[in-house]
C-alpha cells in the first residue's frame, strides 16, 4: 500500500456534516426568532452589575409575588420571554455570571428579568410582535380548520340523513 493511497479515517474539525450544518441552521433560526442576534449579545455583553442596581425601577416588593420557577426563568415571564431568557442565558455567559452574583442577594429574580427586558426593549420588540402575530395566525388558522371540519361533518350528516330518508319514501 503506498502511502498515497492511504486516507486518513477520520474527519478534520474543521468539516462539518450535513445534518450538523443542517442543526446549526436550526439552532440560528430559533436564536433569530427569538431576537438572540449578535447585536443583541454585544449589547448584553455591555451590562455590570451597576446597570441593574442603579436602574431606576419603582419598588414594587408589596405586590404579592405568584410565580413559580422552573429551570432558570421565573413563570412570570410571557411563554416567548422565558423562551428569549433561556437562549440569552445560555449563549451570553456574562449575563448569566450577572444574574448569579445578582439574585437574590442585590435583586429578586423578577426585578432582574423586568429590568433586562426594559433595556433590551428596542432590541426585542420586533421580535416578539412578529411571534405574537405568528401565534395569532396559527390560531385562527386552526380554528378555520376546526370550523370546515365541523361544517364538513354536518354537510355529511345531512346528506345521509337526507338519503335515509329519501330512501324511505321511495320504498
Amino acid at each position: 500500500m503506498s502511502a498515497l493511497s492511504w486516507r486518513w479515517p477520520f474527519r478534520r474539525r474543521g468539516s462539518a456534516s450535513s445534518e450538523e450544518k443542517k442543526g446549526s441552521s436550526d439552532d440560528e433560526r430559533i436564536m433569530e426568532e427569538f431576537g438572540v442576534t449578535e447585536q443583541l449579545c454585544e449589547f448584553v455583553r455591555g451590562f455590570n452589575v451597576s446597570t441593574f442596581k442603579d436602574f431606576p425601577l419603582h419598588d414594587r416588593s408589596e405586590e404579592p409575588i405568584s410565580a413559580t420557577v422552573t429551570s432558570n426563568v421565573r413563570k412570570d415571564l410571557t411563554e416567548w420571554q422565558e423562551r428569549h431568557a433561556s437562549l440569552v442565558l445560555s449563549k451570553v455567559k456574562e449575563i448569566s455570571q450577572l444574574r448569579y452574583t445578582l439574585c437574590p442577594r442585590l435583586l429578586k429574580d423578577q426585578q432582574f428579568w423586568r429590568i433586562y427586558f426594559l433595556l433590551v426593549k428596542a432590541y426585542v420588540t420586533p421580535y416578539e410582535i412578529r411571534a405574537l402575530q405568528k401565534a395569532k395566525i396559527k390560531k385562527i388558522s386552526s380554528e378555520d380548520n376546526i370550523s370546515a371540519k365541523k361544517s364538513g361533518i354536518e354537510v355529511e350528516m345531512i346528506e345521509s340523513k337526507n338519503s335515509s330518508s329519501s330512501s324511505l319514501l321511495t320504498q
